[in-house]
């Protein structure tokens, strides 16, 4: 994700200049450093006998890029000395693996095998990031939130965001004190690493809602500032999955659910911290698990045909072959009549077919009037509109994002 964020930016750039690739500026300052132990080349003999030159060559080119960003690291690290960055394992999960540094020295030594003792023999590269050390605070504490998006298709593009999202805060109060660096209870909002914490509370798991987290928001900087922040977070989801798509394989029978981690700093400014292809759904108490079933459920009905259901006689060989064979028409039937606007807590934030047949529509008028008419983009909502709309107020996007994110309605619990 990180590479091809960066290969989207300098494509921007390129094309759009220095504001387009400033809109793409949703995750720290990145790199990806190799271990000392991360050998691409194989060690025995057999192994050796068994590497095509191809292969050897493609080694060679993942060492040498891997070493060059460790290069970059090291330059930026210099220009910014007061810095924090969090080093974590590209392949781990659950918080492990992951640390913070301030100086390069430990970076050096990291490099020379003195990583966590668990991962010293792993062949993982590490990702490391600027830490955002001026996150946004409830009850002085950090938190960052677990997005779910579903993509039903790559080519055209189609994504579905699920506003049953949540926050998870760590247990203890956020500072940058330099002696606290290493404590997990205050920087890390793993719940896998809070749960063992002494300030732990396992009644409600350390989380919000997205509900309760808006209605926090609206009380605390305004609705307009919530309304935006959350405009923020769809378009910062857009763009990343915008970033991968070319290289995504498209099968108009999958879909794939994602787990969106990210962190809004005290600006209000969202962050892309992290994308998981396989999100954890464990749970840790009932409303962690009547959330996830929900989630579960509405990502089943979201990419299955309307009103299909399994038919009688499926368990035979001759009778799943046909349900195969109906489920199968449904696809291409929900294919071919494009996305539907929600699906239970899903909501579709990108429609890029019914963005190509606008630019199709407009050009058209274009050829035919000399001239095109107004129009706008909604970052990140996929949707548009004529100017005549615009008078009229219809496909208002803000009205549109008021009517799908739920509003609560109830108090906001106590996060003591």
């Amino acid at each position: 994700m990180v590479k091809n964020l960066k290969r989207f930016q300098k494509l921007a750039r390129r094309e759009g200049g220095a504001q387009a690739a400033e809109d793409l500026d949703i995750i720290p300052a990145t790199f990806v450093l190799p271990q000392a132990r991360h050998h691409t080349a194989p060690h025995t003999a057999p192994q050796a006998a068994r590497v095509t030159p191809d292969q050897c060559v493609q080694q060679a080119r993942v060492e040498t890029r891997l070493h060059v960003d460790y290069a970059l690291f090291v330059e930026e690290f210099k220009r910014q000395p007061d810095t924090t960055w969090i080093m974590k394992p590209s392949s781990k999960s659950q918080g492990k693996g992951i640390f913070l540094c301030r100086k390069l020295q430990q970076v050096k030594k990291w490099s020379a095998n003195c990583m966590p003792p668990a991962l010293r023999n792993s062949q993982d590269s590490y990702v490391v990031s600027r830490y955002l050390d001026r996150p946004l605070l409830i009850s002085g504490k950090k938190f960052d939130l677990r997005l779910y998006v579903c993509v039903t298709s790559y080519k055209p593009l189609t994504a579905y965001l699920s506003n049953l999202g949540f926050a998870r805060f760590c247990s203890e109060k956020y500072t940058t004190d330099q002696m606290e660096l290493d404590n997990p209870y205050i920087h890390l909002t793993n719940v896998a690493i809070q749960k063992h914490g002494d300030e732990y509370n396992d009644k409600h798991g350390n989380k919000w809602g997205l509900d309760c987290l808006r209605l926090y928001l609206e009380s605390t900087r305004g609705l307009e500032a919530t309304d935006q922040l959350f405009k923020d977070m769809d378009a910062c989801v857009v763009k990343s999955l915008r970033a991968v798509q070319g290289i995504m394989v498209n099968d108009k029978h999958c879909f794939e659910l994602y787990g969106y981690d990210l962190l809004i700093d005290d600006a209000l400014k969202p962050w892309l911290i992290e994308v998981n292809a396989s999100p954890s759904l464990s749970t840790t108490n009932m409303a962690d698990r009547l959330l996830k079933f929900k989630v579960i459920s509405d990502v089943l009905s979201l990419v299955t045909p309307l009103d299909w259901c399994m038919p009688g006689g499926s368990d035979t060989e001759a009778g799943a072959a046909l349900a195969a064979r109906e489920l199968k028409a449904g696809l291409d039937l929900m294919a071919s009549s494009g996305p539907r606007e929600r699906v239970g807590s899903f909501r579709l934030i990108f429609n890029e077919q019914a963005e190509q047949d606008a630019a199709k529509l407009r050009r058209s008028m274009s050829d035919t009037h000399g001239h095109a008419p107004l129009a706008w983009y909604a970052g990140g909502t996929g949707a548009r509109r004529s100017a005549s709309a615009q008078r009229s107020g219809v496909g208002d996007p803000g009205q549109h994002l008021s009517a799908t994110i739920a509003r609560p309605r109830s108090a906001l619990p106590s996060y003591h």
